[in-house]
């Protein structure tokens, strides 16, 4: 079974593969497919987004697909960055950006107030349905970055469990304990259910 991974994120779909890697399914990129898709991201919550990327490169491919969305939120702002952690200080910033002015927005809070949470959604679907499947971890956000690892903002965000910051983790760690991991743990479940299904209808028919 091939599975088209929505994203043109090479760190993210990286982390796919590598958490994925033991699946029987062959996962291919947009530049597997040469397809090069600018979704708009305009959905209130991870699932819309994840959901609008789905179905444009289900129908780009007519493929089953594998979109996520994900991002940051700190309670002491009102769940921000949420939905907007790629585009956080605007719609052109970087990494670096991003977190130097998430920085700045939390200058002054301290200790509980600097707790925040990883959030990731994941849309998989098919011609026949769309099933979801969510991970959270939890952390909180130090007053500088910490880590030559990850990308966004994982030097920033602590795991007191670990002592450490997802960018000082290496990539096996970060994908057992991270918001991404714990989503696509939870469809690797589904999914060895799913490809049964299949099994079976296919030596009855």
């Amino acid at each position: 079974m091939k599975i088209l991974i929505a994203t043109g994120n090479a760190h993210k779909l990286s982390e796919i593969r590598d958490i994925l890697s033991d699946s029987r399914v062959e996962l291919l990129g947009a530049n597997d497919l040469g397809l090069s898709l600018e979704v708009e991201e305009n959905g209130s919550t991870f699932a819309e987004n994840a959901a609008l990327k789905a179905r444009a490169f289900f129908d780009a491919a007519r493929l089953p697909v594998l979109a996520d969305d994900s991002g940051l939120e700190v309670p002491a702002l009102n769940n921000a960055p949420g939905v907007y952690s790629a585009r956080y200080a605007g719609e052109h910033a970087n990494y670096a950006r991003n977190n130097a002015y998430l920085l700045e927005q939390m200058r002054g809070l301290t200790g509980e107030e600097r707790k925040a949470r990883f959030v990731c959604t994941v849309c998989f679907k098919t011609e026949e349905k769309e099933w979801f499947f969510t991970g959270i971890t939890e952390g909180y956000i130090l007053d500088r970055l910490q880590g030559e690892q990850g990308f966004g903002y994982d030097p920033l965000f602590y795991v007191p469990e670990l002592g450490r910051t997802y960018a000082q983790l290496s990539s096996d760690e970060k994908n057992r304990i991270s918001h991404r991991g714990k989503a696509l743990k939870k469809f690797k479940i589904f999914l060895q259910e799913y490809l049964k299904k299949i099994d079976i209808n296919e030596k009855s028919s």
